[in-house]
């Protein structure tokens, strides 16, 4: 290896060669918004702390709680300096709250995870590595389902080798849990305070070209809850369609893409 070697081209080098020198790992800003997750902060919490990749940080933005969450971080962060929670004066919303960790993010990559779902253990060292060795600055994962008590459900989403504007126009297969991104390759990232705001982020960075790629492995386990947003098929095809015409789609376009989307998020759920 040349001693002229740049600080991207070592850690590239030392990630493909299999070394985990710590110094060179790349920072990863872990975003969660938290609203009202009593019930599941402390396994999501968790499920960060038990990643063998140790560079991360992990930015909580309450969103005016009024159950016991902001407890429950403060216990789980007292003695990890890597867990940060930020508080909000006024409800904003999950868009608000990720735009507010975003805005704070010191890490070279940034990914996101909601407050009731979880990660597996390796994670970040299989996406980072993916990334990193690829040259990729936008990947997402495999994920799987558990219900409200954590029991894994025999749901598991694969995901294609890539994605690319077009594509993703038409399906929902990018879980906002499993997605990372190389912030320098995109600057200033901000959600919208649309409804599917996560989607509409994603087709955003598409659009100029740019390609998102799947690491085929399953990485994480998104948790099926009663009564959440998502769970509101008829809220969620209206957001759906309110992005396309913020797209500018034509009509025929826009219900074309609409009605495939529809039928891949059914396939998706059974």
């Amino acid at each position: 290896m040349s001693k002229y070697l740049n600080y991207e081209d070592a850690v590239i080098f030392f990630m493909r060669e299999g070394f985990v020198l710590n110094n060179l790992k790349p920072l990863v800003s872990i975003i969660t918004p938290v609203f009202n997750a009593s019930r599941f902060i402390k396994d999501c919490i968790t499920s960060v702390k038990e990643q063998t990749y140790e560079n991360w940080e992990l930015i909580l933005v309450d969103d005016c709680s009024k159950d016991d969450s902001v407890h429950i971080i403060n216990e789980e962060s007292a003695d990890d300096g890597r867990i940060i929670l930020v508080q909000l004066d006024k409800n904003g919303g999950a868009a608000a709250a990720r735009n507010k960790a975003l805005d704070m993010a010191k890490g070279e990559y940034v990914a996101f995870l909601d407050s009731d779902d979880i990660w597996l253990p390796e994670k970040l060292e299989n996406q980072v590595h993916f990334m990193v060795s690829n040259n990729i600055s936008f990947s997402f994962t495999e994920y799987g389902f558990i219900d409200e008590s954590g029991n894994e459900l025999n749901k598991h989403i694969k995901v294609p080798t890539e994605v690319d504007y077009n594509f993703l126009l038409k399906n929902t297969i990018i879980g906002c849990l499993t997605v990372m991104l190389d912030k320098r390759a995109f600057g200033n990232i901000q959600m919208s305070s649309l409804m599917h705001e996560d989607y509409a982020l994603w087709l955003s960075l598409l659009r100029d070209g740019c390609k998102a790629y799947g690491l085929q492995k399953k990485l994480a386990l998104y948790r099926v809850v009663k009564g959440s947003l998502s769970s509101n098929k008829l809220k969620a095809a209206k957001g759906t369609w309110r992005i396309y015409r913020l797209e500018k789609l034509g009509f025929l376009k826009a219900c074309w893409c609409f009605l495939n989307y529809s039928i891949n998020a059914i396939k998706k759920r059974l």
